[in-house]
Order: structure tokens, then C-alpha cells, then sequence
């Protein structure tokens, strides 16, 4: 697939299913973005509630717990804002509540970049083809267009003063398809450090940054970089 004609973005909203999910996708990438002055910011459907191991933890806390772990994670990187939407984990879907949602949090943030998940199944890492990151990439995608540049799309949005806008370009991250790679060997540590604030998720901390390392060298590697280099790779569409 040729690579698009990226645009290099000023403004991201980086839209997942639970927290951690930007962190594993595209940490590198946005610890980079930031570095640069770009302005990224967080909305994530679900506050995590059906994650986690220990059995010992009241499971009523854990949307606390998970929220503030990637509060901790995002301000390793510099993230400027984090919205939760509070749908529930595992129950996720690509319906009109959904796309309202993040259709309100895309007028109000009116970024040029929307980072999100594929919507379509990666047979290849079926982990990270879970059924609330496929229904969070179609809503995304549904929301990017046509949702938030209709003006006759939820009216109740312009009603609040939310007016239609235009994104002009989409990360998608874990999908079976890539066009877009990106260098993320100055801020890979950056990316573990955020991983490794997801302490409830993480039964082995020790393994985590060699399986992150591994990862990014394949990635490198299938984008035919340079040996020792560390990647993340995504699917960019144009959309203005």
C-alpha cells in the first residue's frame, strides 16, 4: 500500500476503548508527537472495569484504579487532557450514543489528527482485535465522518455552541493493514515507563519493556528499517 501524504499534526485526539489501549498502540508515536509541540489529548470509552488479575481487589474500584493509572501514564508523556466516557467495559458498541459522544469531545477539541483503533479484525494479533477496540475504531471512524463535520448530525451538539468540524486525517492503530511508519527509538522508553504505570494489568513488570522492545524491532524490521531501530506502525487516511 503506497504511504498517504501525511500532514504533520498540530492538534491529536487519541480516541480508545480502555485505558492502557494508547499506551500499547501508539505510546511511542505520541510521547514523539509532544516532544514536538504537538498538542495531543485522550478520550477513552470505557474506564476499564472488567480488566485487571487480582481477585483480591474489590471490583467496584477498579474503574478508579484505571483511571488514575493512565492519568499517571499521560502525564509521562505530556498529555494535555483526558476525557472518560464512561461506557461499560466489554459491552462496548459502535452505536449512535457512542458516536454522539465522541462526536461532542471531536467539535469541542476540533483536532486536524484523530488517533484511534482498527475497526477491523488483525487475525494476525488477535489480542489486540478486542470486540470493544473494533466497535471504538467504527464509531471513531463513523464519528470523524460523517458525524462531526454534519451539521444536521446531533443537533443537540450545536445546540450547545459545539459547531461541525472537519478532522484531516486518521491514525489507525493494530489493524491488519499499515502505509505509515513511525521512528519511536528516542521515546520507546517513554512508552514502557507509561506501560508500567498500568500496575493492575501487569503480572509480570520485568518481561513488559522486552516484549515492548521486541515488538517495536519486528515492526522496524517489516518496515524494512534499519537493524536496532524501534517502530510503531498504523494505517493513515486522508480524509480533507
Amino acid at each position: 500500500m503506497a504511504p498517504p501524504e501525511i500532514t504533520y499534526p498540530k492538534v491529536v485526539l487519541v480516541v480508545v476503548a480502555h485505558p492502557d489501549d494508547a499506551d500499547f498502540g501508539a505510546g511511542g508515536t505520541i510521547a514523539k508527537w509532544i516532544s514536538e509541540g504537538v498538542e495531543v489529548h485522550y478520550c477513552l470509552a470505557s474506564s476499564g472495569g472488567a480488566g485487571g488479575f487480582d481477585t483480591e481487589i474489590d471490583r467496584d474500584l477498579i474503574p478508579a484504579i484505571r483511571e488514575s493509572e493512565q492519568r499517571r501514564a499521560a502525564e509521562i508523556y505530556g498529555v494535555h487532557s483526558i476525557e472518560f466516557l464512561g461506557f461499560s467495559d466489554g459491552f462496548i458498541e459502535a452505536n449512535l450514543k457512542l458516536r454522539g459522544e465522541i462526536s461532542r469531545v471531536i467539535r469541542t477539541i476540533r483536532p486536524d489528527t484523530v488517533l484511534c483503533q482498527s475497526p477491523e479484525r488483525n487475525y494476525q494479533r488477535i489480542q489486540a482485535s478486542h470486540p470493544d477496540h473494533l466497535a471504538t475504531g467504527e464509531a471513531t471512524l463513523r464519528s470523524v465522518y460523517p458525524d462531526a463535520r454534519n451539521p444536521f448530525a446531533f443537533p443537540e451538539l450545536l445546540e450547545k455552541g459545539l459547531e461541525p468540524h472537519i478532522v484531516s486525517q486518521v491514525f489507525m492503530m493494530a489493524g491488519p493493514n499499515h502505509n505509515f511508519v513511525s521512528d519511536i527509538s528516542l521515546t520507546i522508553n517513554d512508552k514502557i515507563a507509561a506501560l508500567l504505570e498500568h500496575k493492575s494489568q501487569i503480572k509480570d513488570p520485568d518481561a513488559l519493556g522486552k516484549m515492548i522492545m521486541s515488538s517495536a524491532l519486528n515492526n522496524a524490521r517489516e518496515a524494512s528499517l534499519a537493524p536496532g531501530v524501534y517502530a510503531e506502525l498504523f494505517q493513515v487516511i486522508k480524509i480533507a
